[in-house]
């Protein structure tokens, strides 16, 4: 990452400009440069490689209608000779632009060797350069957990990435692992994983100076998620690598918290499981006592995620944390409402709620609030248990899958439910088809600004 963006005023010359400033840009360069823009028909935006009277490249310019946009210049690494740049444009911009830039040299190459060349941005500001690469570093760690095959992002392999920050920043983790969740009262948690050879597993990773405001984070872990025995259709389990994105994106979080080192006390919670089919496996039908005693009948065995997260959210509320947020890829309901590229929340705290949208609107990291509309609990009542894993009706649902983590929440908690996607379904500047990190750079912004 380190060799993509650096701080440097040296490099060929890159200007970044906006269509309103072209015209101004160009009555000041020299005869050559005007000639070469009108023969090569630059219309004025997008992209031109300039070169100088011995056929050398001598300056590149690049025209976008918002070039302050977070991703508008997500290509250009890419698209751009391998050398080093120099960023010339407006000061406001060059947070964005610096971002852009690191984010969209990702690749993905675990498996498949890429021989695409990446360009070097210089940027005379060593501070703009820290910022983006910790940026950079945290969305692709999501996107390479989420992109990783399950074969190779089972529980232990997610616990692992816990480690890599732990090594990296500091802190520990701690893992209850298989029948220990049964003796240590993780029940729900266990009976969603116990069907799979891998282990199930509750990963508690803590950070940071125990006399801070503690933050709690939690993820959904689900490796990859079959349905169990309400099996899914082959299109629908195409993707369920993802599963596993709420886990994802809470150490992505984490990474950006630990890496700026912010003053909180920081713990990190995940279910891990592959919610499998085998003889042993959770059945419809079947009623668990969860970590709270609340008694929950299993309606249908893919409403998985909310069964591991309700235990590990239990668990969270034992420290009594200040804030409370989760991650979990957790309905196509949300999916329906919102789309794939908007993620959905849900939030206890109007105030903390509002600011974290303004926040991620600021740098294009969009999240949109869902309503806790209560009346709807009435969906998850059962006849034989306190209440379902599943409502009774298909409307709704990401409501009511919100709905059935909040009783697991304490009433006086703010608390605050993300409900992504994980997964981009179509390529765009900076953001390529697969892995993607939805709303933590936006809630990160929100606690920079709470708690430094």
């Amino acid at each position: 990452m380190n060799s993509i963006l650096v701080a440097s005023d040296q490099g060929t010359p890159l200007h970044i400009l906006k269509t309103s400033e072209y015209q101004n840009w160009l009555s000041q360069q020299d005869t050559f440069t005007q000639k070469w823009l009108e023969q090569t028909r630059y219309s004025g935006e997008g992209l031109s490689l300039i070169p100088n009277n011995s056929g050398e490249l001598s300056q590149v310019l690049f025209i976008a209608k918002q070039p302050e946009h977070y991703f508008a210049c997500g290509d250009l690494s890419a698209q751009l000779p391998k050398g080093q740049y120099q960023l010339h444009c407006d000061a406001a911009e060059q947070k964005a632009i610096a971002f852009a830039w690191a984010v969209g040299s990702y690749q993905f190459d675990r498996y498949k060797k890429s021989n695409k060349e990446i360009a070097t941005l210089a940027i005379n500001n060593e501070d703009i350069v820290s910022e983006a690469i910790i940026q950079a570093q945290a969305t692709a760690l999501v996107r390479d957990m989420v992109n990783t095959p399950a074969a190779d992002m089972m529980p232990e392999n997610i616990a692992a990435c816990a480690f890599g920050l732990t090594e990296q920043f500091g802190g520990k983790v701690e893992q209850i692992i298989g029948n220990d969740l049964l003796d240590k009262n993780y029940p729900t948690i266990h009976a969603v994983g116990r069907a799979s050879l891998h282990k199930p597993r509750l990963i508690d990773l803590t950070w940071g100076d125990e006399s801070h405001l503690r933050v709690t984070l939690v993820g959904k872990g689900v490796c990859f998620d079959s349905g169990g025995l309400d099996l899914k259709p082959a299109a629908g389990m195409r993707f369920m690598k993802k599963d596993m994105g709420g886990s994802a994106h809470v150490l992505g979080l984490a990474h950006l918290i630990m890496a700026n080192n912010l003053p909180i006390n920081l713990r990190v919670l995940i279910p891990a499981v592959e919610n499998a089919v085998s003889s042993n496996a959770l059945r419809p039908g079947d009623v668990i006592k969860t970590r709270k005693g609340i008694t929950v009948e299993i309606d249908n065995t893919d409403a998985e995620g909310r069964l591991v997260l309700c235990d590990a959210l239990a668990e969270a509320e034992n420290d009594n944390p200040e804030l409370l947020i989760d991650f979990a890829t957790l309905t196509g309901a949300m999916r329906v409402a919102l789309g794939t590229e908007l993620p959905g929340f849900f939030s206890t705290n109007s105030e903390i709620a509002a600011q974290i949208t303004l926040a991620g609107e600021k740098i294009n990291d969009p999240v949109w609030r869902m309503p806790l509309y209560s009346p709807y609990k009435d969906l998850l009542k059962s006849n034989v248990a306190d209440m379902t894993n599943c409502a009774t009706v298909p409307q709704g649902g990401a409501i009511t899958a919100a709905l059935y983590l909040q009783e697991f929440v304490n009433p006086d908690t703010n608390w605050l439910h993300f409900d992504v996607m994980a997964w981009n379904t179509r390529a765009l500047t900076g953001r390529p088809i697969g892995g993607e990190a939805f709303g933590i750079r936006a809630v990160y912004a929100y606690l920079a600004a709470q708690y430094k």
